[in-house]
């Protein structure tokens, strides 16, 4: 592959709304890395997926809930594609159903450690590598969110709500602090989507429970998510930064 095509970065990207990103974004021509923290497996199988159709593409363990991961996984980029223009701030996770009256400190640590300060320290890093300030040639950052910012969460949980709000905050106070370095900096808030991620929270059930409620009765897909990211990243969208995009079928 030609080392002047674009490379992307997705953190979690091996399963769910990570992996359509990744298959669309080497559709369109990116070398991809797919980041994971723990299932190899599903990462590599994803990683010949994307090669298999002719796309460049590498799998990087490291677990952004610390500081000397997010590191590890940006200079593993650095020697595998030797530079960076699009990131997608993905990786999170979701705890179990809980009242906050019931959330332990761990919970609501472990909560802000991985989905906050894990995305912050990506796109610092992301930021070093694609500011013109620091010599960069500029580039896009995608944070992925939450309907769940907006709605709250009540009763299942709200410290994941509060988590994507912060991250809404930080797309645009971001996105502003690097408008003129080069770089936009957008995010996704995908309403219910039929991935893994409910069933991690002890809710495999939750897509089925949840659709008639939905205006369009019927969940998001990740593809459908992903569609909107690359939108995000790509030159179409190369006047729009700071917007949080809703995808979530109207709710």
């Amino acid at each position: 592959m030609s080392a002047d095509r674009k490379t992307l970065l997705v953190t979690g990207g091996s399963r769910g709304i990570g992996a359509a990103i990744c298959r669309q974004a080497s559709e369109a021509g990116y070398r991809v890395a797919v980041n994971y923290v723990s299932n190899q497996s599903a990462a590599d199988a994803l990683v010949a997926e994307l090669k298999g159709a002719g796309g460049d593409a590498f799998a990087v363990k490291g677990d952004v809930g610390h500081e000397a991961g997010v590191i590890a996984i940006f200079e593993a980029v650095d020697q595998a594609f030797g530079r960076l223009d699009a990131f997608v701030n993905n990786a999170g996770i979701v705890d179990a159903k809980a009242r906050v009256d019931e959330m332990s400190v761990a919970r609501l640590e472990r909560m802000m450690r991985i989905n906050v300060v894990g995305s912050f320290l990506c796109a610092r890093e992301a930021v070093k590598r694609m500011s013109t300030r620091h010599g960069g040639q500029g580039g896009a950052i995608v944070n992925i969110s939450s309907a769940a910012a907006r709605l709250g969460s009540p009763g299942e949980y709200v410290d994941y709500a509060a988590s994507k709000g912060a991250i809404d905050t930080m797309t645009v106070g971001l996105a502003r602090e690097v408008a003129l370095e080069g770089i936009r900096v957008n995010a996704i808030s995908p309403g219910i989507t039929d991935t893994e991620i409910h069933a991690s929270g002890g809710q495999p059930d939750r897509v089925a429970r949840m659709q008639d409620l939905l205006p369009m009765k019927r969940a998001g897909t990740a593809d459908e998510v992903a569609g909107a990211v690359l939108y995000l990243l790509s030159d179409a969208a190369s006047y729009i930064t700071g917007a949080i995009l809703t995808v979530s079928g109207g709710r």
